[in-house]
């Protein structure tokens, strides 16, 4: 493909993709927006609008079988991720889905499993990793400067109206709530950080019953968690600590939340911050943490034709997910995070819902 443009469809047109992937798209020329697909007819018939020319359609199976197409990026609801990015791999699409990747760990293993047969890339939307501050807490960590990795904690906090979220509050149809929905991130970055987790202890509790809808129509209630929090033991020794809920007031900042990373390591911490993601806080034994600006080669990955200094900085970063993808089609190489980490993941989180349920430890399941 070196001297084409890799094809890529979008298959869910609502906001993420307006948001994020379409502007990824767009300041990469190595890619084009080929095809969009969405359900929703007047949705599609404003992206035709808004995006521009490429193939629309409401069948994700003419996506999948398209031969003109190369990779697709999957943005549907939690319970639509499998059937689709399956079709997609059997019609040997290179495939990005939005986390989580099923409603189960089973659902994200078996569409690992299925990339992996097909030798397909895959990968797994995990934002944050892609984040400043966090590519540089990761270089922190990894090279030694904070010492021996001793402690991990995470809170993600977000203030959001207690009306209906539609089918994100069902599990059939979502899996889980604030579980699935924000503390997955924390769960993968944390073992991209410290480690694989090996075993959790959880609970989750749901405050809200949102049975009416922000126009005030009764509505079934919620069947999952607006708050989520485990203490896990790492593999390597180390232990985390990861607290979140859509519930605590006061949190909105803008629509971004609160979010606090923090690693704790023998000679020192780092503290990475989704609201101000271009800069770090660094303390060391006997200080105290201070602010400081993320050095320039860690503002987005190498190559990368984002420039660092346009956009909101919670935002631009994640234009840098479709880089991944497009570099690791044209170079031939596993794209990371892959459908591996999104499956690891919920391993993880799926391990906190039967800690909660049987009220004790629970061994997570080995998936590397």
């Amino acid at each position: 493909m070196a001297n084409e443009k890799v094809r890529i469809a979008i298959i869910g047109a609502g906001l993420v993709s307006d948001f994020h992937h379409v502007p990824g798209i767009r300041v990469d020329d190595r890619c084009e927006l080929a095809a969009v697909c969405d359900p929703n007819e007047q949705l599609l018939n404003q992206r035709k609008n808004e995006w521009g020319p490429a193939k629309y359609t409401t069948d994700y199976e003419q996506i999948a079988n398209d031969p003109d197409l190369d990779a697709v990026i999957i943005a549907t609801p939690n319970f639509t991720h499998k059937d689709i990015a399956l079709a997609c791999i059997a019609g040997g699409k290179h495939v990005m889905c939005e986390k989580p990747l099923g409603v189960s760990y089973a659902e994200a293993d078996e569409m690992y499993q299925a990339a992996k047969a097909k030798g397909v890339r895959h990968m797994t939307a995990f934002t944050y990793r892609f984040a400043p501050s966090m590519r540089y807490l990761r270089h922190l960590l990894k090279s030694g400067a904070l010492g021996e990795p001793r402690h991990f904690r995470s809170q993600r906090f977000l203030d959001l109206p207690e009306t209906s979220w539609g089918w994100r509050q069902y599990k059939k149809l979502a899996g889980a709530g604030d579980l699935y929905d924000m503390t997955t991130h924390r769960i993968d970055f944390a073992q991209d950080l410290m480690g694989p987790i090996q075993s959790v202890c959880g609970a989750v509790k749901t405050f809200v019953p949102r049975d009416k809808t922000a126009d005030g129509t009764p509505c079934a209630p919620s069947e999952v968690d607006d708050w989520s929090a485990l203490i896990g033991t790492f593999r390597s020794g180390a232990v985390g600590v990861w607290e979140g809920s859509t519930l605590m007031k006061g949190h909105h900042n803008g629509g971004v939340g609160f979010e606090w990373a923090e690693v704790n390591g023998s000679e020192g911490s780092a503290v990475y911050q989704l609201v101000d993601p271009n800069y770090i806080l660094v303390g060391k034994h006997g200080g105290t943490m201070e602010k400081s600006l993320v050095p320039a080669e860690f503002m987005k990955p190498v190559k990368s034709p984002r420039n660092p200094a346009d956009g909101k900085p919670s935002t631009v970063f994640r234009y840098d997910l479709v880089f991944e993808l497009v570099s690791a089609i044209v170079e031939g190489r596993d794209a990371v995070p892959g459908f591996d980490d999104g499956a690891s993941a919920q391993a993880v989180a799926d391990a906190v819902l039967q800690s909660y349920a049987e009220r004790r430890w629970i061994d997570v399941p080995s998936y590397r």
